[in-house]
């Protein structure tokens, strides 16, 4: 199993398949981060299903794309990347901003998306991080997202309730991503298109309200109690728009479960993803 790229709207995107023999899963990190993020799935799911991770564009080793910097731009760019695999039918699984994205892919083409999976969604509510807020602000943002050691730190410490659960693979890809040439600007840019200081823009997330209803996959959220940068109640206000979804809330959790509690979800993607 290794890392591929393709051409994608003139963009090399960065892409994993485990090549396994069950059904497709499209597996979308969140903000700033990259298809690493999704290891321990690989590790104990890859061989019995089609895991595929990708970075998104402008993140990890993808380069930007001016096509993806909304949501939908972003579902265009993963569609494209799924008819270059010859993937038709596929379970799409993401996580915070991949979350988001994931949404937004089965209202383009709900026919293809076997269910859906969101973990610790973003464009749930306008409640978020405080620190993104502030770095919404012109100036400020780049003084708090300097690249570096403290980068790399603050990162950690708002996406995990417990250090101990970043893996050395996923250290060493959150360093990287931090100190990619244009990766600090590719983040204000992307944070800035869905946040101000009052939070998640309304137009944002209301949007996401409106697919929610309109869903008839299978539609599972999953949100970690101890997430500092989303709250769980907006995943509570998703499950109570979309007809038939089931939620589950992870106690000792944080914002990424798929890193902090693997077993868990994992055993969560086994029952869910047939």
């Amino acid at each position: 199993m290794s890392d591929t790229f393709v051409s994608i709207n003139g963009a090399r995107i960065r892409y994993r398949d485990s090549g396994g023999a069950g059904p497709a899963v499209l597996m979308t990190h969140g903000i700033g981060e990259s298809l690493e993020f999704w290891h321990r799935q690989f590790d104990d799911l890859g061989p019995s299903r089609r895991l595929i991770a990708w970075d998104m564009p402008g993140h990890g080793l993808s380069d930007e794309s001016a096509d993806a910097m909304s949501l939908e731009g972003q579902a265009d760019v993963a569609w494209k990347l799924l008819d270059q695999l010859g993937v038709e039918r596929v379970h799409l699984v993401g996580n915070s901003l991949g979350a988001a994205m994931s949404l937004r892919m089965a209202d383009q083409m709900p026919a293809r998306v076997g269910s859906l999976v969101l973990a610790n969604s973003a464009a749930l509510g306008a409640d978020v991080f405080g620190a993104f807020k502030l770095m919404a602000l012109p100036w400020l943002g780049e003084l708090m997202n300097k690249p570096g050691p403290m980068a790399v730190a603050q990162q950690i410490k708002a996406i995990v309730l417990r250090p101990e659960a970043i893996t050395p693979l996923v250290r060493a890809a959150i360093e990287r991503n931090v100190r990619r040439p244009g990766a600090a600007a590719h983040f204000l840019s992307q944070l800035r298109a869905m946040t101000t200081l009052r939070g998640q823009r309304r137009e944002v997330w209301t949007r996401s309200h409106q697919i929610l209803t309109s869903l008839r996959m299978p539609t599972r959220i999953v949100h970690g109690e101890q997430d500092v940068v989303l709250p769980v109640a907006h995943s509570v206000t998703a499950h109570g728009l979309c007809s038939g979804s089931e939620l589950v809330r992870l106690q000792d959790c944080g914002h990424t479960p798929q890193l902090e509690q693997p077993e868990v979800f994992n055993a969560l993607l086994r029952k869910w993803l047939l």
